[in-house]
């Protein structure tokens, strides 16, 4: 998924940014009124971060204030369904995860992902990190792998609640390795942390920007990289897939919506604007020191992969047996 994360970023902004039918729209059109950027997660963590990136950025591309309206609830869910039900005019837009893609799987919705958002921009990416507390005896993943065996669920993963990116990839690896482990769904990635910080919980697999002042500190084991690649910041700590559960590969992305039906001028503006920030040398900054990969690319692009992503998820939640709430 990495590869193909990277080949819609590839995508040339110069085609986004001088093609786009919204640079041919006079600058007061369009937005003339303040913008509400849904964040259907708590403050803090990837959709956080990558919405509050983009209400900066635009913010300064149009002169008009955007707002980061944070409404967490139901693994993300509850802020989608009011990002779907708000009028399609480019002034409620939703930041959102690989989650939208599999929500609907693990719970009913009144929305749906496929129907009812129109993909903006692919904003960044970002792979979890699996990590055990100090006092579990185990240094490696293959180590990890035959303990969870020997104890089948006796060893307990705090997740930031059912359907969350962290409950998912954990679900994926037990799949995958053919181990069980227990869940404790906890109300958000901080005290998912904290719980496996003071050994409530004995495992982890959370975002790696979460994971890596601990792991500094001495105080939690860093096992392996969910991605495809190792990380940048922990280059001495493998793939899962190579150290021991060949296939395995959890990336979370995350991007921008709009509710369907919005017109088509103000969302390749959107792409446009947002495309141009993503290569400034501040946003990216900003996006690697949460632990995420800038990405873009055209809206075009996103909407094949969006796509895919749903019926990819869907069949592998349906294959691993993952159950929401």
């Amino acid at each position: 998924m990495n590869c193909m994360l990277r080949a819609l970023a590839a995508a040339t902004i110069v085609l986004t940014a001088v093609n786009s039918p919204a640079q041919e729209r006079k600058p007061d059109e369009y937005p003339s009124k303040p913008v509400r950027i849904i964040v259907p997660s708590a403050p803090g963590g990837g959709i956080d971060i990558i919405g509050r990136i983009a209400a900066q950025k635009l913010s300064e591309t149009w002169g008009q204030q955007v707002i980061v309206d944070n409404r967490p609830g139901a693994s993300n869910t509850v802020g989608s369904a009011i990002a779907a039900k708000s009028p399609p005019d480019g002034y409620t837009l939703l930041a959102q995860s690989l989650s939208i893609a599999y929500a609907g799987e693990l719970r009913k919705l009144s929305y749906d992902a496929a129907r009812d958002f129109h993909p903006v921009v692919l904003f960044a990416s970002q792979p979890n990190l699996l990590a055990v507390h100090v006092s579990v005896p185990a240094r490696t993943v293959r180590e990890f792998v035959q303990l969870a065996r020997n104890r089948p669920g006796q060893l307990h993963y705090g997740s930031s609640g059912p359907g969350g990116a962290s409950h998912l990839a954990t679900e994926l690896l037990a799949s995958m390795a053919k181990i069980k482990l227990d869940p404790v769904q906890y109300k958000g990635i901080a005290p998912a942390m904290t719980g496996m910080l003071s050994g409530e919980v004995d495992l982890g697999v959370l975002g790696i920007s979460t994971m890596l002042p601990h792991v500094t500190s001495g105080r939690i084991r860093a096992l392996g990289v969910t991605g495809a690649k190792r990380s940048p910041q922990l280059p001495d700590v493998p793939t899962i897939a190579e150290a021991g559960v060949p296939g395995y590969e959890f990336d979370a992305w995350y991007a921008l919506f709009a509710p369907a039906k919005t017109p088509p001028a103000i969302t390749a503006k959107i792409n446009a604007d947002l495309n141009r920030a993503l290569q400034q040398s501040d946003t990216r900054q900003k996006l690697t020191a949460g632990g995420l990969e800038p990405l873009g690319g055209t809206e075009e692009a996103f909407a094949k992969y969006y796509q895919a992503e749903i019926v990819r998820w869907t069949r592998i939640v349906k294959d691993a047996g993952i159950v929401g709430e």
